[in-house]
């Protein structure tokens, strides 16, 4: 991979799609972000680009319907997968909306990363934990990012953190588990360094696997 800068900042729509069918083009690099639809992942999204609105964020968990593709520099986009689990969505709909998450995850090879969002004070759900296996299965590295973790205190984060370390030790896989704040930015700039490491930008030291 080229070591030429990236920018998380620079990352602009450009399409939504229903299915993988409506996508770009399968090559280059692509990070992608999944979790419960309660999550806080829009957030994430625009913490982590540095935007207000990049990505939509609904009191109404549940609204992330497709597909969404953002570009950060040539061959390079981060894609917003539909949230999953979310119990007040109607099953036919849930179900469309697993199928596209499915088939994005088992057929798009240039998926490189994959950055999962738990909520701190419920993490490793059944949904999280399929995901996670698959990705692992996969070969895929894992961000695992602990939301909403202003919520508690230094001493909770640390003990939640340190509590899904060990539930996922055994897996023996390329898993960093971080907690994470879209309101304080609590974790933003060690995410940021690792998901821009996935594109294949060094050019700032990379810090410790966690």
């Amino acid at each position: 991979m080229s070591s030429t800068a990236i920018h998380l900042n620079k990352a602009t729509f450009t399409i939504s799609a229903p299915d993988i069918r409506r996508l770009p083009e399968d090559s280059g690099i692509e990070v992608a972000f999944a979790g419960r639809s309660n999550a806080g992942k829009s957030s994430a999204l625009n913490t982590l680009t540095n935007q207000k609105s990049l990505a939509r964020t609904s009191k109404t968990p549940g609204r992330t319907q497709l597909i969404n593709v953002f570009e950060i520099a040539e061959n390079k986009r981060l894609i917003d997968l539909p949230g999953y689990g979310f119990a007040k969505v109607p099953l036919e709909m849930k179900k469309k909306w697993q199928k596209a998450l499915g088939e994005y995850l088992e057929k798009r090879e240039c998926l490189k990363g994959l950055v999962i969002l738990m909520d701190i004070r419920h993490p490793l759900k059944d949904l999280d934990l399929d995901l996670i296996h698959w990705a692992v299965d996969s070969d895929l590295p894992i961000l695992a990012l602990l939301t909403k973790c202003d919520k508690f205190s230094q001493g909770q984060r640390s003990t939640a953190v340190l509590q899904v370390k060990k539930a996922l030790k055994d897996l023996d896989a390329d898993i960093t588990v971080q907690a994470f704040s879209s309101l304080k930015r609590t974790g933003a700039e060690q995410a940021t360094t690792l998901i821009r490491h996935w594109f294949g930008d060094d050019s700032e030291q990379f810090f410790p696997k966690s």
